[in-house]
Order: structure tokens, then sequence, then C-alpha cells
């Protein structure tokens, strides 16, 4: 799945209507896609509907979306915020043909009608902007979404009381022994106040949908104007834009859905960036023959730990057997040895000189027995390795030539060498935070913080000629060839310590299995944030127990069918 600049996708549709799928019928599969994306998610007969229409192909949309949900039995009514001939918009006159009702801005004093709507809605659309803002939102315009804002809060305080008089009353009510003997109140289904009067108590309705994009969104930097309005559910076409996985705007975008609208891959042009989804991920697992053994699922090399992080090459080590890998052998201090014994018994242990922490001397053991494995883990736990480090990654370029993954004091020991990119062997995968990743290019967190993500690992992958995974919430996979992955997880149950020590394990397990170290940094993080997801949890989870998620992660890979998550984040 392609992740757009806003330029790209402007080319894209200008590229399908000069192939014959024209602007007009973009619109009206956008819109169809976008009301079929709602009646999939909430109940839509007798709901109030209001659509805010912009002046643009945005509000063309919108239109498009309350005349088919209008058939599909909602109350639609349309907030125009610049007048539309219906002479010359098809999509507006087919909605006065209907009978909708619509108002435009300019006649709407103080807002009355628009907040009187408001007062009953149930879903609002927001159509008023598309991908294109650039520029702060000002004057009238900010004024209407200021209004839909408050509007919008009154509403759901209206609908929390009313929830909380009517589950009061009905607490009330059988207290007093007038239910039945055992009869329940369940606040979560609809409750009978009067016949035919219906309340379902809940604080985040009315739901807010946006067309593309939250109008207000910067849909290249993620910029959000202070006047946005925070989406629910966020139906896009074609592909997702940058802005959506960039904070602060990505706060503001809910669920977000990707409609087809007809806009193939021929039209598409050169867009070398991607959202990675479970069809890329089922398409990426290695094989497992049923004649397999232990040499065929890799063996592994883990370079970690000293005194003070012993926990590190441990969950790297469990990690990499989650990920499948058949062999793990640990080159770690002889004082972590026990301890890691207990915890993973199926691990092995080279032959390493420590001194409570690796060594120069470590290294030419690791050199020595370096042909005996498929690949290589350096730097969880490795603490102040410099002496370790440099001794490994000489400046002849004469490291161990197996593919690699260098992960935190891998990463810090290099930084502190002069051209340190030079040094290392082909096939290796960076997986830096930003912290590392700063220090890696020289240059203040601060500094890093006010670049874009994935141009920055793109040029940086370049430049060092390696396969960087930048971490974070969405985290980028960039290739020195110029193409890259973003991860669609933004969960913080990964926000752990250990959590990058399983991530590298998992990496360092594909790599083993053969796969190039691209696709062993984008599938082994794809199943690194799918584990987070599967855990259903937001807090608590430790580092071990994502490890211990990656096979269910791996399992839901394979059952994926198609049907669903490769088009919905």
């Amino acid at each position: 799945m392609k992740l757009f600049t806003v330029e790209q996708m402007v080319a894209a549709e200008k590229t399908a209507d000069s192939q014959g799928n024209s602007y007009a019928q973009m619109m009206e599969t956008a819109g169809r896609s976008l009301a079929e994306a709602i009646i999939e998610r909430y109940p839509i007969e007798n709901a109030s509907v209001l659509v805010l229409v912009g002046p643009g192909n945005n509000g063309g949309d919108g239109l498009v979306a309350g005349r088919y949900l209008a058939e599909a039995g909602a109350d639609v009514a349309f907030y125009l915020f610049k007048p539309r001939d219906p002479a010359e918009d098809e999509n507006y006159a087919k909605i006065q043909q209907m009978g909708l009702f619509a108002v435009e801005a300019g006649f709407d004093q103080r807002f009355r009608v628009l907040r009187t709507r408001l007062n009953i809605t149930d879903i609002l659309i927001d159509a008023l902007l598309g991908t294109g803002v650039t520029r702060p939102i000002e004057g009238d315009l900010a004024k209407l979404m200021q209004q839909a804002a408050a509007g919008l809060e009154e509403r759901r305080a209206d609908l929390a009381e009313t929830g909380r008089s009517t589950l009061t009353n009905l607490t009330n009510f059988s207290d007093k022994g007038t239910r039945g003997q055992g009869d329940k109140v369940n606040s979560l289904s609809p409750v009978t106040l009067s016949p035919g009067h219906l309340v379902t108590p809940s604080p985040r309705h009315p739901v807010t949908v946006a067309v593309d994009c939250p109008s207000g969104l910067n849909c290249d930097t993620g910029e959000l104007d202070p006047v946005a309005l925070p989406a629910d559910l966020t139906v896009t076409f074609a592909g997702p834009k940058r802005g959506h996985f960039v904070f602060p705007g990505a706060t503001a975008v809910g669920e977000l859905v990707v409609a087809d609208i007809g806009i193939t891959p021929e039209m598409i042009g050169d867009v070398p960036v991607e959202v990675a989804t479970l069809e890329m991920a089922r398409d990426l697992l290695p094989p497992r023959p049923k004649d397999g053994h232990k040499g065929t699922f890799g063996k592994l090399l883990i370079a970690a730990g000293c005194e003070q992080y012993r926990g590190a090459p441990l969950l790297a080590a469990r990690g990499a057997f989650r990920a499948g890998a058949g062999l793990v052998a640990l080159a770690v201090p002889t004082t972590l040895r026990l301890g890691i014994s207990i915890a993973l018994p199926e691990a092995t242990y080279a032959e390493v000189e420590d001194n409570g922490r690796l060594t120069a001397v470590s290294v030419q053991h690791i050199q020595q027995t370096a042909g005996d494995y498929d690949a290589l883990l350096v730097g969880p736990g490795l603490g102040d390795a410099e002496e370790f480090i440099t001794t490994l990654f000489p400046a002849d370029g004469a490291a161990p030539g197996l593919p690699m993954v260098i992960d935190a004091d891998g990463l810090n020991g290099l930084a502190r060498l002069e051209k340190w990119w030079q040094r290392l062997p082909t096939n290796c995968v960076l997986t830096p935070h930003p912290g590392e990743m700063a220090r890696l290019m020289g240059i203040s967190l601060t500094e890093l913080k006010k670049l874009d993500r994935i141009e920055t690992a793109l040029a940086q992958a370049q430049k060092w000629d390696q396969v960087v995974l930048l971490k974070g919430a969405y985290t980028v996979v960039a290739a020195p060839d110029g193409r890259a992955t973003l991860l669609p997880f933004a969960n913080p149950v990964l926000a752990v310590g250990g959590s990058g020590d399983v991530l590298s394990g998992a990496i360092t397990a594909l790599l083993g299995q053969g796969l190039a170290p691209y696709d062993a940094a984008r599938l082994g993080g794809t199943l690194h944030g799918l584990a987070g997801e599967l855990s259903d949890q937001k807090a608590g989870v430790l580092a071990a127990e994502l490890g211990d998620w990656i096979p269910e992660a791996i399992a839901a890979v394979q059952r994926f069918n198609g049907l669903s998550f490769g088009v919905k984040f």
C-alpha cells in the first residue's frame, strides 16, 4: 500500500483522469465508499447525519456520501460553507431532487441553524477541506469550525448527562423492588424510557467522520490547525497520506480506512514509500518446511549484555526464538550465563573472554566462529563497550561478513567513531531509537525532532549504505535503494524497557532464515507491532510478554485472507 505525499496524490489523480477514470467517477466512488465505511460501523436507520460541505472536491465527496446514507435510511442534512450551483454541480442537484435539507452558511445568522442541527446530530461528516491545506484556517471558515466543535461538545455533554440520568433512574427503579427478581439493567444496551424512545448512553456520540483527512490537518507535515475537528473515523482514498502518520495530526485521525477509487498501480508512478500490511507480511514470511531442522531455521549469534544490563541478551534471544530461529548462541559475559540459562534453557553459549563485559579479546572468538552462524546481533545491553565495538568493526572494514543487526549500545559505540559507516560490512540493519539516531548523525535530539522522519531515514540509509529502522510511533524502515516502509503502529504498550531488544532479536531471526535485510527489518517490525496490538493492552505488558505474542502475530499473518487490515488501521 503506497504512502502518498499530497503532490504524489494529485499527480496520480491527474493520470487516472487522463486514462479514463474521470474526476467525476472518482468522486462518485469516493462518496459511495465513505458511506459504506460509515454503514459498516454505525447504526444508520433514522440516524441524524450532518454533512459539512466545503467548496472543493472534498465537499463533493461529502455530497455523494450523504446521498447514499439518505438512501440507506438516515436523516441527512447538508451545511454548505460556500454556495453551489445545481446547474453546474450534478451532486448538489441530486440531493435537491431528493428533497434533502441543505443550507448555506451565508444565510445562517449567528450559526443558529448549524447549532440547532448539531443538537440532534448522531454522525457529523467533515467534508470541508481536503488534503491540500497548508495555510492557517482563518475568517469565516475558522468561525464555522469553532461553532461545529462547540456544538459537538454540547451534544456529547447532553448525551452523557442523559445516560447518567437514565442509569440512575433505572437503578432506583430496580432498588424499589418493582422489577422481577434477578432482572438487571445492562447499561450497554438500548434502554426503553417510554414507548418508541430509545437512548443508547455513550460519551462517544456524536461521532465525527473525516473525508480524506480532518479539516486543518496538513497531509504532508502532520501539522494540525487549532480549529481542526478531530475525527473518530477518517476515510481516505487510494492510499494513506504521510500526514496521517505524523504527530500531532495523527492524534486527530481516529480509525483510518483506505478506500479504493480506481487508481491502479500503473497510474501511481514513482511512490517509493509504502505502508506495511498483513498481505505484505504474509508474502515475506519465510517457509517452514515439514522436513526442516534446527539449521534450516537459522543459527544466530547474539553479542550482548554486561553486568548492568543482564536482561537485554535474554530478551533478544527470546525474540529470536519466538520469531522462528532454530538455534541461538549467546556471546555474553560469564556472570550472566547462569541467570539466562534458568530463564531460557534453549539458548547455547559461545566461548568468549570477558571481564564483566565483552572486550577486544572477545572479538577474536567471535571472528573465529562467525562462519558457524547465519546472522549476528550486536549491541543490546553491552554498556560502555567502545573497545569491543572498535575491534569488531576495524577501520580496514574487516568486520564479520555475515548478515547483521546492530542495536542499542552497538550503535552508541559506532557513533563515537569517525565515519563509522565505512567500517560496516554489507547486509546490516541498524535499529536506532531517536536518541541513537541523533548520535549516529552527529546532531542534537532537538534538531532531529524537527526533521521529517521518513526523509531522514531514507537519506541516512543511502548515506550509510545500510538498512535503517528508525524506531518510534510509526516506525520507518528505509533501504539504501530509496525504498521505505512505514509500520502503522503507534501503541504505548511497546514503550517499555526491553521492547527494542525483542525487536532486534526477531529481525536477526528473520535474517538467519534467509530474508534480505530490508525485508527482515520490515517484517520483524510488523510482527513486533502486531504483537503489541494483539496483547490488547495499553500498559503493563512486559517486553518478554511481547516476545511471547510474536507467534500469535505470525499466526494472524498466516490466516490473513485479503479482506481486512490491508486497508484498515
